[in-house]
Order: structure tokens, then C-alpha cells, then sequence
């Protein structure tokens, strides 16, 4: 048995009761839930629909999103999620690079290398490379005056372990953020690369080893070791291509606004909802929410 979800931003409520009906009836699936009325809805649905990713193309262009997903276990015990446009709507190299004047050369790096065109390693340590001499006090600027949350992230978190799941931030950026970010929405915990710094100011230089894709991974692997569980029991969520060996392996990887490259990979696509979209897709109705 499959579960089809449908749903959208929460800003801009755009989902009827007829496009679900429509869908329902062209796949025959069971009776309609929703979740949240104008939000999310979801049906079951008897086997994978052969036309899926046509259905998914044309709700594309009325903003809304659809992913179907085996009902078994879709109630996670591990959220498992990546930080830079992901938990937050920023790229923290690309503020911290503004702030050194090299903003804009720095940005197209990070979005080539999110998008699976550069080795991440080579181009993390070439972007660090241009920090060099920047004040530490400037991430602390930048981390009041520039880093805004993701929507939704507050009550992922929140329904999440109130349910009994456990949250772990892995990220490709750096510690001085992830530190923040962890403790502001209550991640158990949280894994990143270090910035060095001498008298005062960033090296230009981050410590080894690079946490990239591998480590990502790894990540999930370890934890869910550590908890008992199996990757099959974690809910991944992530943007960029050093995200993509943690989405394929966890239960449910989710292509959160994601590169092109990186959803094409990715059964689940959520590029209208916010974050909670995962609760839905999970199956939490509104009034459950944290």
C-alpha cells in the first residue's frame, strides 16, 4: 500500500477539494484526508501510479506538490537534515563572503558546487581560501543580522520529538552556525566543518576532515546504529548534491527546494511547501503539530 500527498505553501493555501478528487478517481484510491484544509491532503493508493512524475509535473504549474511513498513506517524516529537552505534560507560561506567583499564569485562557487558541478572539498576549502583575515566576530553579526530560519522548521522540530524522534543537524558549513541553529530549534545534536582561527581572525583555512557527502552519510549510518534503529526509520531533508548519499539511504529522503540535479534523484520533491511538508508527509494533521 502507497500514500499519495498533496500540499502546498501555507502562505498561499491553493489546494481544493476538486484536484484531489481528480487525482483520486484517475488512480482509484481510497477516501481523502486532509491534513489541513487548502494545505495537504493525502489518499492511499493501491501500487505506485505508472504515471506519476506526468501527475507531479502538471500540479507543478498549479504550485502544488506530490509525492507518493510506501504507508509502512512513515512515521520517522530520526529527523536527519542538512542546514544551508535547508533549515535556515541562506548559504552561511555566501554571507560570511559578502561581508569580505567577495560575495557574489563566492555564491556562484557555492551554487556550482551544490549542484554536483564542482568536487565540494576542493571548492569548500577554495571558498574558505577568501575568508582569510575576516574578524571572528563577524559570524556573530552575520548570524543576528543575516540568517533567518526556514519556514516551518520550528514545529518539524517540535512535533517531531515530541513524538519520541530524535533530530540531528549535519552540515556541510561550519560549526559556528550549526551551534546556533541546533540550540534556537533543538536538534539533539549537530556535525559541521570548524573554521580556524588565530589572533582573532579566520585563517582562510578549515580543519580536516572536510564533512562533505561521505560524512553525511556516515552520519546517518552512525546514528541510527547508535539509536537501534535502521535508516529505513529516518526522515532526510536536503537541497544540494553533497546531500544526496543521506537522501537515498534514509526511509525518506526529501528534495527540499532543491537543485535540479539533486531532485531528479530524489522520489520525494517538496519545491512549494515549507518544512511542514514533512510532517505531512508523515501523515500529522495540522492540530497535531507541536
Amino acid at each position: 500500500m502507497f500514500t499519495a500527498t498533496l500540499l502546498t505553501n501555507p502562505d498561499t493555501p491553493v489546494l481544493d477539494r476538486e484536484t484531489v478528487q481528480a487525482l483520486r478517481n484517475a488512480w482509484g484510491g481510497g477516501d481523502a484526508i486532509w491534513l489541513d484544509p487548502g494545505v495537504a491532503a493525502e489518499f492511499p493508493v493501491g501500487a505506485m501510479p505508472a504515471n506519476l512524475w506526468d501527475a507531479w509535473e502538471g500540479l507543478q504549474a498549479l504550485r502544488i506538490d506530490l509525492c507518493v511513498q510506501p504507508t509502512a513506517n512513515r512515521r520517522k524516529r530520526l529527523l536527519i537534515a542538512d542546514m544551508d537552505s535547508t533549515m535556515i534560507q541562506q548559504e552561511c560561506i555566501d554571507e560570511l563572503a559578502d561581508e569580505a567583499g567577495v560575495g557574489a564569485y563566492v555564491a556562484n562557487i557555492t551554487a556550482r558546487a551544490m549542484n554536483g558541478e564542482l568536487d565540494f572539498e576542493a571548492a569548500l576549502r577554495e571558498r574558505v581560501g577568501l575568508l582569510r583575515d575576516l574578524p571572528e566576530s563577524t559570524i556573530g553579526h552575520v548570524i543576528r543580522d543575516r540568517i533567518t530560519l526556514m519556514p516551518g522548521g520550528p514545529a518539524l522540530l517540535a512535533t517531531m520529538r515530541a513524538n519520541g524522534a530524535y533530530a540531528a543537524l549535519v552540515s556541510g558549513g561550519f560549526t559556528a552556525f550549526t551551534a546556533r541553529i541546533a540550540q534556537t530549534l533543538g536538534f539533539d545534536e549537530h556535525r559541521a566543518n570548524t573554521l580556524l582561527v588565530a589572533d582573532g581572525k579566520l585563517t582562510g583555512q578549515v580543519a580536516d576532515p572536510i564533512l562533505g557527502k561521505q560524512a553525511k552519510l556516515d552520519a546517518l549510518l552512525q546514528i541510527t546504529t547508535r539509536l537501534g534503529i535502521t535508516p529505513d526509520d529516518a526522515m532526510a531533508v536536503g537541497d544540494g548534491a553533497n546531500d544526496l548519499a543521506m537522501l537515498s539511504r534514509a526511509g525518506a529522503g526529501v528534495a527540499l527546494h532543491a537543485k535540479p540535479s539533486v531532485a531528479a534523484e530524489c522520489s520525494l520533491r517538496v519545491n512549494h511547501g515549507d518544512l511542514t511538508a514533512l510532517l505531512y508527509l508523515q501523515g500529522y494533521r495540522r492540530e497535531e503539530f507541536a
